[in-house]
């Protein structure tokens, strides 16, 4: 028995990716530039993939 794979490529350092079946909207990190991801589309066993933007809180300090 085989196991389902995706691939995809990280836009910001262009790093394969292979990944476990994710949905649309699922978010993951990339495993070279640490950037967190976001699935936008799976088609084909292939993911387009957007970068999210983590904002930071202030904690007024």
């Amino acid at each position: 028995m085989t196991t389902a794979s995706l691939t995809g490529v990280c836009p910001e350092c262009e790093t394969d990716l292979t990944v476990p079946p994710v949905t649309r909207g699922e978010t993951l990190s990339c495993p070279e530039c640490v950037l967190t991801l976001r699935v936008e589309a799976v088609e084909d066993d292939r993911l387009t993939l957007e970068m999210v933007e983590v904002q930071l809180r202030d904690w007024g300090q």
